[in-house]
């Protein structure tokens, strides 16, 4: 997690923040959409915290819009090269990691709720650590039409870039110095995003 809070720290000020720093966070998060290795949640509560130490106008504003935008623009490219698979007859590689990152589990309890809720689920994805995928892959499955899955997905990226900026708001209120905001802001959304995996292992699995 250094690499993190190195990158989150080094944010320029200033104009050189316009120039330099927010295009840096849209490139990471649209990454982070499409290959889901990037802890894109920490990167932008990371990037809120020294928004809040920055003079630059409209600084918190600039995160929120350039992270919402890069997680929105994500999401559309990989469910876009995940529908190209759905109705070919050999598939797609894109297709294949959609699957891979998606317990037959999480897949069907996904496709339940997308069948009783519509694109209310879509929001809700979007906020529950490891609720993105099986929720795109079932609406890919279901053969959403890319125009329905933007109108669900927009709302949920802008709820997702207010979480996780409300999550850099919160931690960098507690310190004065903006790398121990970052590192609050850091712990607080691994805490968030292992939380759940860690309960549901304390629990053990549904009895019948």
């Amino acid at each position: 997690m250094s690499w993190l809070g190195a990158a989150a720290v080094s944010i320029p000020t200033a104009p050189a923040q316009q120039a330099f720093g927010y295009p840096s966070l849209f490139l990471l998060v649209l990454f982070g959409a499409l290959v889901p290795v990037v802890p894109t949640g920490a990167l932008v509560s990371s990037a809120a915290v020294v928004a809040m130490h920055q003079t630059l106008p409209f600084a918190m504003l600039m995160v929120f819009a350039t992270a919402s935008l890069a997680a929105f623009c994500g999401d559309m490219a990989l469910y876009w090269l995940g529908s190209r698979g759905v109705g070919s007859k050999n598939g797609s590689r894109w297709l294949e990691a959609i699957r891979s990152r998606a317990p037959e589990d999480r897949l069907e309890q996904a496709r339940d709720k997308l069948t009783e809720h519509d694109v209310a689920v879509l929001v809700l994805s979007r906020l529950v650590p490891a609720g993105r995928i099986p929720v795109m892959l079932a609406c890919l499955l279901a053969e959403w039409p890319l125009r329905r899955f933007a109108r669900g997905n927009l709302p949920a990226c802008l709820a997702w870039a207010v979480t996780y900026q409300l999550i850099g708001i919160l931690s960098g209120a507690l310190f004065s110095r903006p790398w121990e905001g970052v590192a609050a802001a850091i712990a607080l959304t691994v805490l968030v995003s292992t939380a759940p995996g860690v309960w549901r292992r304390f629990r053990g699995p549904a009895k019948a």
